[in-house]
């Protein structure tokens, strides 16, 4: 290893945005003074206790406005022995968010250095935190000859899809939050980063794979550290606190074990999942006791649709299940470091059913508190559990998968014990600042002194995915293993320009089974429910613009009280129906056909979609809501023309995305009377394979990942 500067490593951190002080930070108080803020301030202290480091400064721009106080104003701060905040001056004193700074960052630049050259020394490291830092970051480390740390902690592909699911238009993105300069900002940066610093392999294989600057050998994880001051085990009195006797209302017998879940009311968090659980493992209700602390409510009633359909799921499961005294659902639960003791101190365990969790930084707080952890196998988790060997990875589309797990620690107190150890020993050993600041300087102390040309690399003639292949579940991806091998092969290789979706009659949680079943590559574009639902990107982001449109005069109660006594019909399960989508068993002899079924809704002046697929499944949907529909929303969102979309199906439910400007391949084991005429349509393919084997003849024929269009005819 070569050997650090004889007076000890000097860093400088860049962060530009946020208000950043070395005490009380105001997290929350805007969308940019976040976990990024505090990361970097305790990553400065951490470092600065090193004793291979004489000194780390980090850099933010300076603040002179009254409307955020005078502690943005110092020029310089103290905020340890050996570190210190720097105050840039750029764009005028008033606090502005970081959209708006990039026209300001080349003067950043030129004052930045020179306040460098006035000093006796110049940095030995420079360490840019987000796209603006990274821009900055950048020139500096050029100037000066230096190495280049880059930590992202978020990225701008990724917030696009966050942005587009919240009903943003493409156009507000670009103009609002400069997502093209941001993105170009991240390429450049990426290419000159001597070093990018991740917090999961996760992150690096799903977010920074999507750049055409992307290369994993220089990427290091190293995952943030956690407090261990402010959540560590049981000190014995937390039975003793109003909020045990907060926690204890609810319950019928408190001192049983507990089952603590933390986590916002958010859909992808698949909260009851665990109201699920409980309600169908007698056992496990037998010997444990379930809280959810989902945020702070005051009325259900006031919050946003999202968050208060997960609260309503969640108060019906306890309902159904007849859970009352065995779960407990507080309002509101400000003293977390002290909620994950005192489950600790019943000897429960903390779980984490989310459908994807990119880290997982609850996982780490309830270790560090002395609880086992169960949680999905998908993302942040894997890491955790495998460094930490203090829980269970579970499937969380699978109530039965949960219910083993938890029985699992919950019924052997010594398996109980050896987790509740592991964590403790391991999360101080892996998870702490010391061991961050360890392995950091264990990567980076040898890159002084050397010299690494900028990685050269073709970038994309588009920012965005420029066309997409959007393909069926059941009828057109499933069936031929190999060929659904090899095409999933095409997909993952060709992600960066073309983006993959998939439109589906199941409902999400059934979908997402499917999928990774399958070893399906998970979708940019998730169409679900025939239509109804729309997610996006890895993150599965619900769509609830989407939601909110095809609402539109929606009464299911109606539809289910006008169907209800039909002769042929009967309701599906439970877990098939959704709120936009009700679904029945179609039994042709008996019901009625589909025009008199629609006949019925029209002399009820009920405006719905009707679809009969496979003539046994019958579909009732707000009439806004279908594939095609969803489709064209979603292509408009993510501005890829219908022309260069390559659709594949089989059924009823797929031909409304068939029809019109889409490039389509109806596969070979179609249901040829529910796609009359559409065979004969100049831009349908009907290649002889089937499943996924056809939709690969249709790539090759279209040339999808090339001229993406259907070959001219050759001259008469």
């Amino acid at each position: 290893m070569a050997s650090a500067p004889s007076k000890g490593l000097y860093i400088l951190h860049l962060s530009l945005h946020g208000l950043i002080r070395g005490h009380d930070l105001e997290l929350g108080r805007d969308a940019d003074t976040g976990g990024q803020t505090l990361y970097v301030v305790e990553l400065a202290r951490a470092l600065a206790q090193r004793r291979r480091v004489s000194r780390v400064d980090l850099m933010t721009r300076w603040i002179d406005d009254p409307a955020v106080g005078p502690d943005y104003a110092k020029a310089v701060e103290k905020i340890a022995p050996k570190a210190r905040i720097l105050r840039v001056p750029a764009g005028g004193g008033d606090y502005i968010r970081k959209e708006l700074l990039w026209d300001h960052l080349d003067n950043l630049t030129d004052t930045a250095a020179e306040i460098l050259r006035r000093q006796e020394r110049l940095p030995d490291i420079i360490h840019s935190h987000y796209a603006d830092a990274g821009y900055v970051g950048t020139r500096l480390a050029k100037l000066f000859g230096r190495p280049l740390i880059h930590t992202g902690h978020s990225l701008g592909r990724v917030k696009r899809l966050r942005l587009l699911a919240a009903g943003m238009e493409n156009a507000e993105i670009e103009t609002r939050y400069a997502m093209r300069r941001r993105i170009d900002a991240e390429e450049e940066t990426l290419s000159n980063a001597d070093l990018v610093v991740a917090s999961t392999h996760n992150e690096i294989a799903e977010q920074y794979e999507l750049y055409d600057c992307y290369h994993p050998e220089g990427m290091l994880v190293i995952p943030p550290g956690v407090d261990l001051a402010r959540f560590h085990p049981p000190a014995g009195d937390e039975a003793d606190t109003p909020l045990a006797a907060e926690i204890a209302r609810f319950l019928r017998d408190p001192g049983k074990p507990m089952v603590l879940a933390i986590a916002r009311p958010d859909e992808r968090k698949n909260l009851p999942a665990l109201v699920e659980t409980f309600g169908t493992h007698p056992r496990l209700r037998q010997i444990a006791n379930l809280v959810i602390v989902p945020g702070t409510r005051d009325d259900i009633r006031d919050m946003e649709d999202g968050p208060q359909d997960v609260l309503k799921d969640l108060l019906l499961a306890i309902d159904r299940h007849d859970l009352y005294g065995s779960v407990a659902l507080p309002k509101a639960v400000t003293e977390i470091p002290l909620m994950y003791r005192l489950a600790a101190s019943t000897r429960g365990v903390f779980v984490n059913p989310a459908l994807t969790e990119p880290f997982g930084l609850t996982l780490l707080e309830a270790a560090a508190s002395g609880l086992p952890i169960v949680a999905t196998h998908d993302g942040g988790p894997t890491d955790i559990i495998r460094n930490c060997g203090n829980g269970h990875l579970i499937d969380p589309l699978d109530p039965a998968d949960i219910g083993r797990a938890l029985l699992a620690v919950l019924s052997n107190q010594r398996e109980w014990r050896r987790m509740h150890a592991n964590g403790l020993k391991n999360v101080a050993r892996r998870y702490s600042w010391t061991s961050h600041a360890v392995a950091y300087l264990d990567r980076v102390e040898p890159l002084p002194g050397k010299t690494r040309t900028p990685r050269a690399v073709a970038r994309r003639h588009t920012v965005y995915a420029d066309r997409a292949l959007i393909a069926d579940l059941d009828q057109a991806l499933i069936g031929d293993a190999d060929a659904l091998a090899e095409l999933a092969g095409m997909i993952r290789a060709e992600r960066k320009t073309a983006a993959f979706g998939v439109a589906t009659g199941r409902p999400l949680e059934s979908a997402l089974r499917v999928i990774r079943s399958h070893g399906i590559p998970a979708p940019d574009i998730l169409i679900s429910a025939l239509g109804s639902e729309i997610h996006y990107g890895r993150e599965l982001v619900s769509d609830d613009r989407w939601a909110r449109h095809i609402d539109h005069q929606w009464n299911p109660r109606a539809v289910r009280h006008l169907l209800d006594g039909v002769d042929g019909l009967v309701l599906q399960p439970k877990e098939q129906q959704t709120p936009f989508k009700v679904s029945y068993y179609y039994d042709a002899a008996q019901a009625p056909s589909a025009a008199e079924l629609q006949a019925l809704f029209y002399h009820a002046e009920l405006t719905v979609n009707l679809t009969l697929s496979f003539g046994q499944y019958l579909d009732i949907m707000p009439s806004r809501a279908s594939k095609g529909l969803a489709l064209r929303y979603a292509a408009h969102q993510m501005d890829i023309p219908l022309d260069r979309i390559l659709v594949a199906g089989a059924s009823a439910g797929d031909a409304d995305m068939m029809r019109g400007n889409t490039l389509a391949v109806i596969v070979a084991d179609r249901h040829d009377d529910e796609l009359v005429g559409l065979t004969d349509l100049p831009r349908i393919l009907c290649p002889q394979a089937k499943h996924a084997a056809g939709i690969l003849e249709a790539v090759a024929a279209c040339d999808f990942f090339g001229a993406c269009g259907l070959p001219k005819e050759p001259p008469p």
